[in-house]
């Protein structure tokens, strides 16, 4: 046996009953797609798709000075993230390098759940545990206490009070609160990373499948689709919402990748990477690093991550992330860019797909935002 054996979710039956493609994913095995990717997409666009996010890393912190100590570790202002709030933020190096981007839940006054991405996890973990020297902290693995099922899309809100009585109409974007789905107990959170209106259910590794028939019922008659990681790809893209690996990595700070406002100087006390993030901030406002923009391809060629950005026959950037996009139907990318060319609207640029410079327009980000 291989020491990489590949990890299965709670509900890797169930995705082999509905014939689901799976793919390895940061050592998970994963559905990518169950049928038409683009009809996935399509699906949480128009109507409502069904997500299993178990291969996320949920990461629980408890104790007296879990906030100061989030506070130290973390670039963002945790401790003045309200009880059933959540806040996007970061976990950077000493040098101020990313090494992830995580969620943080705030579920009590001294308990906070982190979630981090599945590729990150292990690094995430091991980084909370060596920083909460000192604090009054417990840092604890509970990657394998919770499944997550996403359900996502204009009809998920109508989807879930089907199943709840938990109060969804008063559930703020970025906010969790516990309650019973389908009878079975889950924190409900409206997050999500496909740019529509959403829900994230954490709930037992034994009640995943359950839940997820029950969602797949309630969601029949409006069209509700599961989905994988695929079109999930192609969802963030067009909400032009940065994936690990791709716009975010070790080798840029929040300001390179135009995140700056994560970072939160004005909390009280050190945290790791300030004096670092103190600089790389001065520096961006002096010399504009490059900038993340989105291109829109004017002919059919897919530009992919790592392909030169041109313009007058130099290199002027690289696109992070690309796929087609569904909802534009045309090929669309993000790509970090010389600010001299980040401008919207901004003629003359290409993507060097295979040696063709193939012409594109900058545009702002995101691609696509919904209609509130």
């Amino acid at each position: 046996m291989s020491s990489t054996e590949l990890r299965h979710t709670a509900l890797d039956a169930l995705h082999r009953s509905l014939g689901a493609t799976m793919t390895d994913f940061a050592g998970w095995d994963m559905p990518l797609r169950y049928g038409s990717e683009r009809d996935e997409h399509v699906a949480v666009r128009t109507k409502a798709g069904l997500f299993d996010l178990s291969h996320m890393g949920e990461i629980t912190v408890t104790g007296a000075e879990a906030a100061a100590f989030l506070n130290f570790a973390l670039v963002g202002n945790i401790a003045s993230v309200g009880v059933g709030r959540a806040r996007y933020t970061m976990i950077c190096r000493a040098d101020g390098g990313i090494l992830d981007d995580l969620i943080v839940y705030r579920l009590a006054e001294t308990e906070y759940m982190v979630v981090a991405n599945a590729s990150n996890a292990q690094v995430v973990l091991d980084a909370l545990t060596e920083r909460s020297a000192g604090f009054d902290a417990e840092v604890r693995d509970d990657r394998d206490a919770y499944a997550l099922i996403a359900v996502q899309g204009p009809e998920s809100p109508g989807i879930l009070k089907s199943l709840t009585d938990a109060d969804l109409d008063g559930l703020k974007y970025y906010a969790g609160l516990p309650g019973t789905v389908a009878g079975v107990p889950a924190l409900i959170a409206r997050t999500g990373y496909t740019g529509e209106d959403g829900f994230e259910l954490f709930v037992k590794p034994e009640h995943a499948v359950e839940l997820w028939q029950a969602l797949t019922k309630a969601g029949e008659g409006v069209g509700l689709v599961p989905c994988g990681l695929s079109c999930r790809d192609t969802l963030r893209l067009e909400a032009g919402m940065p994936l690990y690996g791709h716009e975010l990595t070790t080798s840029l700070t929040p300001f390179d990748a135009g995140l700056g406002r994560v970072v939160k100087f004005e909390k009280e006390g050190d945290f790791v990477g300030r004096e670092a993030l103190s600089a790389a901030a001065s520096r961006a406002q002096e010399n504009p690093p490059r900038v993340l923009v989105g291109l829109i391809a004017e002919g059919r060629r897919v530009p992919r991550a790592g392909y030169a950005v041109v313009a007058d026959g130099a290199v002027i950037g690289e696109v992070t992330s690309g796929a087609p996009s569904p909802t534009l139907g045309k090929p669309i990318a993000m790509a970090y860019v010389d600010a001299a060319h980040a401008a919207p609207g901004t003629t003359g640029v290409g993507v060097d797909i295979r040696g063709s410079h193939e012409p594109y327009e900058v545009v702002a980000l995101p691609f696509y935002k919904r209609q509130k």
